[in-house]
């Protein structure tokens, strides 16, 4: 016999039962998220109408920028939050999932899907589903994305006429998985669900109660002891720390408060860049081995006689650790002590900080670093090889602290010798290491814009880009139109997807020569400039972050070798190297000292 939840438990008890669509609302609010980037569509309009109460559901250009913008603000909040609908929304976000798996950020991944009621012998549109099929395969997207190691779900609805269905628990495991593993989630939400009551959750105070609450692993004291003799007989400590931090704001801190309070040297990792003042007189920069040109290189490779290493990764990467050059002086440094953080949210390292911190320590007397002076660019041809140098010298001139955001490619590479300073968001450099998703920098930015906008701030962005990556997201503009971005664009214009390029076919062809980026950049309401030589770089750089709004600056980039940036040049006789190519295996074996 059929019965009703209100039969069942009691009037009082269904009273209280709240919508699906409005339990997703309160979840999302929870966990801090204020925005959601996405695509609208059939599938997803009830959770659209739902979300629209609370939080602000914007648009994107497409749903693969709606993952990447999500991907940007996973980097700077709890969550990251992308929606999409069902199959054809949903599969563009996988190279944003790959991403966001690669670069360990908690990005929810939101679908509409069919109906429970839909759900019959009849193929629906949006399903992947071919006219020789004999069953209708409506999980191709929750396949596509377990492919990649997410884990995804679909809610599920009301399984007894008695019984609320639990959906809105489903989707606060979902969510907390996302949040306390820093690892994407792909949910599917059938759109009939959204109107319907769901179970009632009670919520903890606030979202840090869902972490784990001790550390099980024991030991720190062993470890601090150790750390503390090796400090206290080091002439010249380092302190070097990992990638992992940048996603743990207040475990850097506390770190960055034990290196000043004892007057430690420290650096961090290429992929760390942008998580560290670099203006303060400890800050060594973002060091990889033969890669870097840092002005106290040679404390870190010559004179530091012992490392604290803090957060790295457990499986280095070949690009974060000097492509296997065997001149990564940190990897290979003989008096270390390495703390990866094999606790989740680091707690192993944070034990291990409070013990440090809760004691003075009696440390050798050294000298400090002297402060490197600064450098103007001489006047000349402006290309890649002088670029970050001219955007530094601007970031100077305009009395502003810069937010960074290259896109992948020579400008990427380029970015590493950039000065970064402190941010009014906590980064002060946005970049996608993850090689395979070109055309992420203008989705990152949206994202900071937002960010920015929500703090009340006026700091300017910068995306660095090829012109290669720049029309992979030029639709993306529109968006930072509309919400009136402070944001300069250096476009590097070389008319070909340069980096790695190793032959004359016609797929390193990426522009025509007679397209104008300046009128583009104008019809969605900023300002074009075209810069050939240094000074005008600089001067014109830092008059249009002084100005505000949306500016492009056109730069013919050369393509001849000596050009490129310094590792930038490392980098293609590296792929040379890999490639086979006798010359630059030549070259590589030279520059790693190996002949």
């Amino acid at each position: 016999m059929s019965v009703s939840i209100e039969s069942n438990f009691g009037a009082e008890y269904s009273a209280q039962l709240p919508l699906l669509g409005d339990s997703i609302s309160e979840l999302l609010c929870f966990f801090g998220v204020k925005r959601v980037y996405g695509v609208g569509g059939d599938f997803v309009a009830n959770l659209i109408n739902a979300l629209d109460k609370r939080l602000a559901v914007l648009p994107s250009s497409n749903e693969m920028h709606a993952g990447f913008s999500a991907c940007a603000q996973a980097e700077l909040n709890a969550l990251g939050v992308c929606m999409t609908t069902y199959t054809v929304g949903s599969l563009p976000c996988t190279s944003a999932a790959a991403l966001a798996r690669t670069e360990c950020l908690p990005v929810v991944f939101i679908s509409g899907a069919p109906g429970e009621a839909e759900i019959n012998s009849q193929a629906l549109h949006h399903s992947v589903h071919p006219h020789t099929a004999w069953h209708t395969d409506l999980d191709a997207a929750l396949n596509a994305f377990k492919a990649l190691g997410v884990r995804a779900e679909r809610l599920q609805g009301q399984r007894h006429s008695g019984q609320p269905n639990i959906a809105a628990e489903q989707f606060l495991q979902l969510l907390t998985h996302a949040f306390v593993n820093r690892q994407p989630v792909y949910i599917e939400i059938p759109r009939d669900l959204i109107g319907q009551p769901t179970q009632a959750l009670r919520l903890p105070r606030c979202p840090n109660e869902l972490k784990p609450q001790t550390l099980n692993l024991c030991g720190a004291e062993a470890i601090a002891l150790q750390i503390r003799a090796k400090l206290a007989s080091a002439k010249a400590p380092l302190v070097f720390l990992g990638e992992k931090l940048r996603l743990n704001p207040s475990l850097l801190d506390k770190i960055v408060h034990f290196c000043q309070q004892h007057h430690l040297p420290y650096a961090t990792t290429w992929f760390g860049k942008g998580m560290l003042d670099e203006a303060d007189p400890l800050c060594l920069g973002s060091y990889n081995g033969v890669f870097s040109q840092l002005a106290h290189q040679d404390y870190i490779e010559a004179s530091a006689d012992y490392v604290l290493e803090l957060g790295t990764a457990i499986f280095p990467s070949d690009t974060n650790n000097a492509f296997g050059s065997q001149t990564h002086a940190i990897d290979n440094h003989e008096n270390k002590t390495m703390l990866k953080g094999t606790a989740q949210w680091e707690t192993d390292i944070e034990a291990v900080m409070d013990l440090l911190l809760a004691e003075p320590i009696s440390l050798a007397q050294f000298q400090p670093l002297p402060q490197s002076s600064k450098v103007l660019v001489e006047e000349g041809e402006l290309g890649y090889r002088q670029l970050a140098a001219c955007i530094n010298q601007a970031q100077q001139a305009s009395g502003r602290n810069f937010v960074f955001v290259p896109e992948v490619g020579n400008s990427l590479f380029a970015s590493f010798e950039l000065t970064t300073f402190a941010s009014d968001i906590g980064r002060s450099y946005l970049a996608n290491p993850w090689y395979a998703a070109m055309g992420t920098s203008l989705p990152y930015a949206r994202a900071v814009a937002d960010q920015l906008a929500e703090l009340g701030s006026e700091q300017t962005i910068v995306v660095l880009t090829g012109d290669g990556g720049f029309n992979f997201q030029a639709n993306e503009l529109i968006n930072l139109q509309k919400q009136a971005a402070n944001l300069v664009i250096v476009y590097m214009r070389n008319n070909i997807f340069h980096l790695g390029k190793a032959g004359d076919a016609p797929i390193y062809a990426c522009n025509h020569q007679a397209f104008d980026p300046k009128l583009l950049v104008q019809a969605y309401g900023g300002q074009g400039h075209l810069c050939e030589t240094t000074n005008q770089f600089v001067d014109i750089l830092a008059s249009c972050a002084v100005q505000g709004g949306l500016h492009l600056i056109e730069v013919p980039a050369s393509l001849e070798s000596a050009a490129q940036s310094d590792v930038t040049q490392k980098l293609n006789c590296y792929i040379g190297y890999r490639n086979g190519d006798p010359l630059a295996t030549e070259q590589w074996r030279t520059l790693c000292g190996e002949d």
